[in-house]
């Protein structure tokens, strides 16, 4: 299951740099809103919520060592708050940038939203990702 879910952040990245580069150059570029690439970003997100909150209920990292002795373990406090919360707050701003869109009226509005929600995003996620744990980059 965590290797899932360190696949499924890749591809979140992934989707997520893409979005916001095509995005960025419908915006820049006066072109129509793409809504499918947006799409994919959510729902990419939300995947990749579905299966952190499977681990962090099931794994002795998450809910599991919630306790005030941890909280001045930097490792502990990362895995069962900082990470899953700023990943909560990550994805539900990509699902307001993407539900903005849908309802904007003009393809500009709709662009705009899109990167600044998912820039925002992506800045949130990339702020508490556990690097350490990636065999990649470690």
């Amino acid at each position: 299951m965590k290797h899932l879910h360190s696949t499924l952040a890749i591809v979140l990245l992934l989707a997520l740099v893409i979005a916001i580069v095509i995005t960025a150059v419908n915006y820049f570029k006066a072109n129509p809103y793409n809504r499918k690439i947006a799409l994919i970003g959510l729902i990419s997100a939300h995947l990749q919520l579905i299966v952190g909150l499977v681990i962090y209920f099931v794994s002795p990292l998450g809910i599991q060592s919630f306790s005030g002795e941890n909280m001045s373990n930097s490792l502990s406090r990362l895995y069962f708050l900082e990470h899953p919360l700023m990943m909560l707050i990550g994805i539900v701003l990509v699902t307001i940038g993407y539900a903005k869109a849908k309802r904007a009226t003009e393809d500009y509005a709709a662009n705009r939203t899109v990167f600044i929600m998912y820039t925002i995003g992506l800045i949130v996620f990339l702020s508490r990702i556990p690097w350490s744990t990636w065999s990649l980059l470690a």
